[in-house]
């Protein structure tokens, strides 16, 4: 028998569908969808998303590592792949061998890939990512030639895709650093043609921010994850695209984390209420207990700062938050009461 739940999380598929549905459209039918749905889908669930995501008509789905590429193909999704982190260089036949594909920095990948693609008899499509600016992973501009060079001379190795990273996109208002990144990746798509004879078949530089404010930066696909949950990646962002006229999309948050109220007390004026006497009240007060603290993932650096909602009204913390209690005052809800539904995150 399952035990009763004292804090859990809540995903409205129909936010992730209108979500993803709103940058359909922005993006228009020729430019492929990727669903970035690594690190468990921001929280969210990486097998519910992946799922939700692939109904809803995404090309890609994007992930960090093999273990949850193999993840999703355990589970039985059929759609592209792309490991956007670091595969180490013993992960790379299982990831010939179920069709994952690699975004590639390091001539040893490439040589790792080209030994599975021989084992394996097959074909392997490389995503190459070029460093423009960010300085994370990415191949240098002045080395890009060599390693279109080893594709080039492979037997397996096949160049599918190209790809890069912005920096700052979404922290400034200001996209001269952006601009000079879509400059970067325009000169290595140029290299791709001199040395090959023609573009990577699929050019992905766009982020959910550069999706939302710059047309040029979809080319061939774009990789969608804060705003498929909801978001949108800044305050910044939502700034620019109404500086620059673009249609403000409606975003719809798809996580709710709640928990039950475990007690309320009447607390005299004057009274401290948690760990380190951090907090006295100011008036009569009622005070509702809720069994979710730090351990649970309610972050203590909330204490006395953040607001509740219970019966949809606001709710302050008051007090330290604890390992696994944290404290509220209830005084303008007279209705609150033991196990009522508070909302910690979400509406």
């Amino acid at each position: 028998m399952m035990a009763p739940m004292l804090n859990w999380v809540e995903v409205r598929a129909d936010a992730l569908t209108h979500n993803l549905g709103a940058f359909r459209a922005r993006l228009g039918e020729r430019v492929r969808l990727g669903a970035v749905v690594k690190s468990n889908a921001y929280g969210h669930g990486m097998l519910e998303v992946a799922r939700i995501a692939a109904q809803a008509g995404a090309d890609w789905l994007c992930v960090n590592n093999l273990d949850e590429a193999s993840a999703l193909r355990t589970a039985g999704f059929r759609e592209p792949i792309l490991v956007m982190g670091y595969v180490p260089l013993d992960g790379l036949e299982e990831s010939v061998a179920r069709d994952v594909r690699v975004v590639t920095y390091n001539l040893g990948t490439l040589d790792g890939l080209e030994r599975a693609g021989a084992r394996f008899a097959k074909p392997v499509p490389v995503h190459l990512k070029v460093e423009t600016g960010t300085h994370r992973q990415g191949i240098a501009e002045r080395d890009l030639a060599t390693f279109l060079e080893r594709i080039e001379v492979s037997p397996h190795l096949t160049l599918e895709g190209l790809t890069t990273h912005f920096a700052n996109i979404e922290d400034s208002t200001d996209h001269s650093f952006a601009e000079a990144q879509i400059a970067a990746f325009g000169r290595a798509q140029d290299t791709v043609a001199s040395v090959l004879g023609s573009r990577a078949p699929l050019r992905h530089a766009a982020c959910s921010a550069a999706a939302l404010l710059f047309n040029r930066t979809h080319l061939d696909l774009a990789r969608i994850g804060i705003s498929l949950y909801g978001m949108w990646p800044s305050r910044e962002t939502l700034v620019s695209c109404r500086e620059r006229g673009r249609e403000l999309l409606e975003l719809r948050p798809a996580l709710s984390w709640k928990t039950r109220i475990a007690q309320v007390k009447e607390v005299s004026e004057g009274s401290y209420v948690g760990y380190g006497c951090t907090y006295r009240t100011t008036r009569d007060s009622r005070i509702a207990v809720l069994p979710v603290g730090y351990f649970e993932g309610y972050d203590r650096r909330l204490s006395s700062v953040a607001h509740v909602l219970v019966h949809g009204r606001r709710a302050p913390v008051r007090g330290r938050v604890c390992m696994n209690m944290c404290m509220v005052d209830v005084t303008d809800v007279p209705a609150a009461a033991v196990e009522d539904v508070v909302v910690l995150l979400g509406r």
